[in-house]
């Protein structure tokens, strides 16, 4: 626009040349204005963001699911059966009257298996539950010269009069085991060495 003394034909161009100017301009802000933003990473390729969405919420969610378990194992797995014991306990009591009889068997069930300090027939008991534990059949063991290794750390039978009657390929596969590891040694030995 010029300034100063204009005459009004020249001010009339001026007018029209800015309309068509903005006319042009319009056209391109009402294309831009419903476009989507392109964004590109460092070598140039557009970037999918709702894919990387996707993906940093999936990586949250598996590192929030470890840290869960890590917090579950730090705690300890005893102490939690334990705790989901007490709680069942607590649930299966709540279930039962608020009054307990003598003839409650849960009641009586519970109190016989305490044990109390100073108790003169708990040691009697205990005494008879091990002997108990004893007489139970329990099957006969080889017990003689250690007896040579197998690959399926199999015990001989109680009947084995401790020949061994093998064709040697236990012994034949357990050398061939420790060559090799000493071979593997040795190799690693010497491509440390000049360090």
């Amino acid at each position: 626009v010029k300034a100063g003394l204009v005459s009004a034909e020249v001010l009339r161009r001026e007018q029209q040349e800015l309309r068509r100017l903005e006319r042009s301009n319009k056209r391109l802000e009402e294309e831009s204005q419903h476009t989507e933003t392109v964004f590109r990473d460092k070598s140039g390729r557009k970037r999918d963001l709702a894919q990387e969405r996707l993906e940093q919420r999936l990586k949250e969610e598996a590192q929030a699911e470890r840290d869960e378990q890590y917090a579950k194992w730090g705690r300890g797995l005893a102490q939690d059966r334990q705790q989901q014991q007490n709680v069942e306990d607590a649930l299966r009591e709540m279930q039962k009257p608020l009054a307990r009889y003598i003839d409650d068997q849960d009641l009586d069930r519970m109190l016989r298996e305490q044990e109390r300090e100073g108790d003169p027939m708990a040691e009697f008991i205990k005494k008879r539950k091990a002997k108990e534990g004893k007489d139970k059949k329990e099957r006969p063991r080889y017990n003689g010269p250690p007896p040579p290794l197998n690959r399926f750390n199999i015990w001989p039978g109680h009947r084995w009069d401790g020949v061994d009657r093998s064709n040697g390929f236990e012994q034949q596969r357990f050398a061939r085991i420790a060559d090799k590891r000493a071979l593997q040694e040795v190799a690693y030995k010497w491509s440390v060495e000049d360090m």
